[in-house]
């Protein structure tokens, strides 16, 4: 059985772009490195209201985004100058290291509005080492991310390495992020050698233990934990986990070991210091207000 579950808390982002959150938690704030954890979608709407959900250039700090997909594009543009279309099983894996800023754009409204859109959005703390790194942008391919096959249990290792796989994506520290397809009555174990673990249901349900979990839960389970999860229905799961970095610091898009890292990116960002993304710099987000945001920077671990 799940030590936790925690159950997605739905969070507008604005323009009808409303996403599941499950990172961070009241009763658990981080998994191994991951510090944030967003379910966008499934998302259906008109070409004209897909463009009110673009999320404009916003700045990040002391961490890594990688954004997965499951249906439909996104086109980021970040301050290092690039500009990368990112389509369903790819990887875009953004180390913001000392500071960076992007944006997410839906530049092909009226496709979206066929197919839809769905993804996943995490957010890496990066070790204290290396939180004050250069900043650096990563795009993979499906064809980099190793896939498994076994019965009835398509594996593909977004990041890290579980199942004796390794993946291309390049980390600062030990950790894995799977996505696994369940057939109807397939089993699947947990990496093992990680001292944290989740498993978050995207679709279809599961059962753990005697347990039985839908989608949009996730499941924290203990170090010592050997579960098995079963496919109640057809199911798709994440799977994330690794070696925790340490407390951590989080407000709004900043995240550090150090609560005055995170004061001086707020001041950084309202005095204009961060630079825009070259091809993406005519607006931006503004720093919240205090009481539009979460409270002051709190300790995560």
């Amino acid at each position: 059985m799940p030590s936790l579950v925690i159950d997605g808390r739905k969070t507008d982002l604005g323009g009808g772009f409303v996403v599941r959150r499950l990172l961070p938690f009241r009763e658990r704030r981080m998994v191994g490195p991951f510090i944030f954890f967003d379910h966008a979608g499934p998302l259906r709407l008109p070409p004209d209201q897909f463009r009110k959900a673009d999320v404009r250039p916003h700045p990040h700090i002391n961490l890594a985004t990688i954004s997965y997909l499951f249906d439909g594009r996104i086109t980021h543009r970040d301050s290092l100058g690039f500009k990368q279309v990112i389509r369903p099983g790819e990887v875009n894996w953004m180390t913001a290291g000392r500071g960076i800023t992007h944006s997410e754009r839906f530049d092909d409204a009226a496709a979206l509005a066929e197919s839809g859109f769905e993804m996943i959005q995490i957010w890496v703390a990066l070790p204290t080492a290396d939180e004050e790194c250069a900043p650096s942008f990563e795009h993979y391919d499906t064809e980099q991310l190793p896939v498994a096959t076994d019965k009835g249990v398509r594996t593909r290792l977004v990041a890290g390495a579980a199942f004796g796989l390794q993946s291309a994506v390049k980390t600062r520290s030990p950790l894995f992020y799977v996505h696994a397809e369940l057939q109807p009555g397939a089993r699947l174990g947990l990496p093992r050698g990680y001292p944290e673990r989740a498993a978050y249901v995207v679709r279809g349900a599961v059962t753990v233990g005697g347990g039985r979990y839908a989608d949009g839960r996730m499941l924290v389970f203990d170090p010592k934990a050997d579960p098995v999860i079963t496919a109640e229905e057809a199911a798709t799961v994440m799977l994330i986990g690794g070696e925790p970095v340490g407390e951590r610091f989080i407000w709004w898009n900043f995240v550090s070991s150090r609560k005055e890292r995170i004061e001086e990116a707020k001041e950084d960002w309202k005095a204009g210091r961060f630079a825009l993304p070259p091809d993406d710099n005519a607006e931006f987000i503004p720093l919240p207000e205090p009481r539009e945001t979460q409270p002051p920077a709190e300790p995560l671990s």
